[in-house]
């Protein structure tokens, strides 16, 4: 106890720290609901999530996450290439995760159950030196 009381600030700023380091790792992923990259793709592997990249189509022909289904933001109210299956689940994708939250939105208000966004999008996912392709 004497410790502690002799080295306060010791104390203070490790707890400080600590919480820190726990908001940073917790934080992300429960704010807006956007998912990591690796947790983006467990939900591919594991539970068949489809990917759509809501960037424009240039944009997507420079280069874009293997296996992702462009969909321009513009273009999902009534695009013909989402999945019909609402339940399944989304991960939503654009260049740093700006448009992919506003399309997550828009594609809950269609009716989608399960659609999430990729925290810090492609570039993100290329910073985890997952698989880019170009077409």
């Amino acid at each position: 106890m004497k410790f502690l009381l002799d080295n306060w600030m010791l104390v203070l700023m490790a707890v400080a720290s600590g919480s820190m380091l726990l908001w940073s790792t917790f934080g992300r992923g429960v704010a807006g609901g956007a998912v990591s990259t690796a947790e983006a793709v467990r939900l591919i592997n594991r539970e068949k999530a489809v990917l759509i990249d809501v960037c424009e189509p240039a944009e997507y022909a420079a280069g874009h996450a293997i296996g992702a289904k462009n969909v321009p933001l513009a273009t999902i109210d009534g695009a013909k290439n989402l999945p019909s299956n609402k339940a399944l689940p989304l991960v939503v994708m654009c260049a740093t995760g700006a448009r992919a939250t506003r399309a997550v939105a828009m594609l809950k208000k269609a009716g989608y159950a399960n659609v999430q966004p990729v925290s810090g999008g492609l570039a993100a996912w290329r910073e985890a030196n997952l698989p880019i392709e170009k077409v």
